[in-house]
């Protein structure tokens, strides 16, 4: 009787700590858990700095290499690697833009442009976001003209502007043709880009709360889509500009007024080379300044929202 008690204590006390070793068990949510920490511990979501710390990490390389590219120019222009008509020193373009600044018409050439390059390119985005979401979401749509578009995107520019000379004459519709087919096959392409990457999890979740056909597009696919999209924008935005100067520089009538290309133009008849310089510094200036103040804060604002924008 004894040693029949004993067992039974013995099996009693091996199945408790058998039930304490599975309570104390790591499962497999703990598991999980514990490779979400180290993932966390790994990367962080970069903090907000101080504005003007902000100013100086990002100006300060480009200044750097700004100076550099002064300083080989300028050594260039000594050693007359090129004749001083064909090739001036940065001091001689800063002279030619201080006299087009001094006459009051920098600012006019300069707005001509950029006006032109933002109402092309809000055109653009609307036909190419509409163009984009029925590639994305018709397949027969996507087989026919998928490949045109990546097509028309590699097509130079250029190539438009004799037939929009032909098709509309010398004027403004020739130049905003030129800028329409230049900016909405990279937009189109992106927003695809965009769509292609979205999880079908957020799509089904998106029907089953009733989110379809338009209100779908709406609140679920273009927001999902938004990374590939900004960076769609960005690109067409690049376009739009180098189809505008592509454009400009051959449309010139005096009815049209003077933009960048056409000033650019003027200073290859005059054979002015620092006006030539001149006129180029000034479109690679608004470029780079729209691309930085508008696209750049906007793309950093949509990552860091998603979590996307770490640092390890």
């Amino acid at each position: 009787m004894a040693s029949t008690e004993t067992k039974d204590q013995s099996t009693a006390a091996t199945k408790g700590k058998d039930t304490t070793a599975g309570t104390n068990a790591p499962g497999a949510g703990d598991i999980a858990g514990l490779e979400a920490g180290l993932d966390a511990l790994e990367s962080r979501v970069v903090d907000r700095q101080p504005w003007l710390r902000t100013v100086v990490s990002k100006a300060f390389p480009p200044l750097v290499a700004i100076v550099i590219v002064l300083g080989l120019w300028q050594l260039a222009y000594h050693f007359e690697l090129k004749p001083h008509y064909l090739l001036p020193s940065p001091v001689d373009v800063g002279r030619s833009l201080q006299q087009k600044w001094l006459e009051g018409t920098l600012l006019s050439f300069v707005w001509t442009s950029v006006s032109r390059g933002a109402l092309g390119f809000v055109a653009s985005v609307a036909i190419g976001t509409v163009l984009g979401l029925i590639v994305a979401q018709v397949k027969a749509v996507r087989a026919a003209i998928g490949p045109i578009l990546s097509g028309l995107q590699s097509l130079p520019s250029v190539a438009w502007v004799p037939a929009a000379i032909i098709w509309f004459g010398l004027s403004d519709a020739t130049i905003y043709a030129v800028v329409l087919l230049g900016a909405v096959p990279s937009i189109a392409n992106g927003l695809v880009a965009g769509v292609d990457q979205i999880s079908p999890l957020y799509l089904r979740a998106g029907r089953t709360i009733g989110a379809t056909g338009l209100a779908g597009v709406r609140h679920v696919l273009l927001p999902a889509a938004l990374p590939g999209y900004i960076a769609g924008l960005k690109q067409g935005w690049a376009f739009s500009w180098r189809s505008l100067m592509a454009a400009e520089l051959i449309v010139n009538a005096p009815d049209l007024g003077t933009g960048l290309g056409q000033l650019l133009e003027q200073g290859r008849e005059l054979q002015d080379m620092s006006w030539v310089l001149a006129a180029i510094l000034l479109i690679l200036i608004v470029g780079i300044g729209i691309e930085l103040l508008i696209f750049a804060p906007v793309e950093r604002r949509v990552l860091r929202s998603r979590g996307l924008l770490v640092k390890s």
